[in-house]
Formats: C-alpha cells, sequence, structure tokens
C-alpha cells in the first residue's frame, strides 16, 4: 500500500505540471497583433473615463509641489493646460513627467485617464499609461475657448423611485 501511496502524490504533480506548461512548443502560436491606437479629441473626454490616447499641445504649465520625502525621494507635482483644437484640459504631471510637459511642447498621452479634483476634471496619466513628447509639433492651434476645467460636475445621487 505504501507504494500505492508514494505514485499517486507523482502522478498528481505530473499532471498539474502539463497543465499549468503555458510556454510548451504545442501552445506557443504567433503573437497577437497590436491595435494601432486610436486618438481623440479633447473635447470627447467625460468624467471619470480613462484609456485615453491625446496628441496635445503644452500651452502653460505651473509647478504646484517640488519636495523631498523623509526617505530622500524627491516629489513634483506640476499642472499644465494643454489641449487641442477642440478645447483645452488641465493635466497633472508628476515627477520625470514634470519634464516632458514644458510650454509650446507638443505630447502625446497613452492610456490617460480623467480624475476628479474639487469637482472638476483633470488629466493623468499613470504607471499603466505613457506621456511623451511628440516626434513633431502639432499643426493645430489650441482652443482656449472650450475650458473643459471650467465646468463644474456634481455627484447626485438618484433615489430609488425615481430610478422607475
Amino acid at each position: 500500500m505504501s507504494s500505492q501511496n508514494n505514485q499517486q502524490p507523482n502522478q498528481q504533480s505530473n499532471n498539474n505540471n502539463n497543465q499549468g506548461n503555458v510556454n510548451s512548443p504545442s501552445s506557443v502560436s504567433k503573437k497577437p497583433q497590436l491595435k494601432k491606437p486610436v486618438f481623440i479629441h479633447v473635447s470627447d473626454l467625460e468624467p471619470g473615463s480613462h484609456g485615453h490616447n491625446l496628441i496635445l499641445k503644452v500651452v502653460k504649465t505651473n509647478m504646484v509641489v517640488e519636495k523631498t520625502r523623509t526617505d530622500g525621494q524627491k516629489v513634483r507635482i506640476a499642472e499644465a493646460v494643454v489641449g487641442d483644437n477642440t478645447g483645452c484640459i488641465t493635466l497633472t504631471a508628476r515627477n520625470a513627467q514634470v519634464d516632458v510637459v514644458q510650454p509650446g511642447e507638443t505630447i502625446i498621452a497613452r492610456n490617460a485617464k480623467i480624475d476628479m479634483f474639487r469637482g472638476y476634471m483633470r488629466l493623468a496619466v499613470d504607471k499603466w499609461g505613457k506621456l511623451e513628447k511628440a516626434p513633431e509639433p502639432a499643426k493645430f492651434e489650441v482652443d482656449t475657448t472650450n475650458d473643459l476645467c471650467a465646468v463644474e460636475y456634481e455627484l447626485v445621487e438618484v433615489a430609488d423611485e425615481e430610478r422607475m
């Protein structure tokens, strides 16, 4: 009986190894093709949305926080007014992103999201996104008359009776 008990765990572990080995030659196939990013305009942004790709021009920047933490790490936060030919919005840039957002520069924001700050929209690029300088300058002028940060949003709770 002891020889049977010794064989059972080995058989189970072999089954688990075969199921979990996703890199075996039989399971490796072609790499999936990457989709081209879909770029949208600033006027298409809505509160609480995410996954946006935008080509933006930096109008002005304002350093909000520049300090050193107790562990010696530097923290820099800047707010930049960025936009395209459909409108403008405030972008919150953190640490290395601050060097990218300089007035007059054209930038590309990939996988950007909209954060709400005191009821106003802010564009942000977190660790899952990328903020980089564009390879060539934009050929559009920023429409500063349509400022999405000037619109205050309020969270309204709807009663159950009103939903029906």
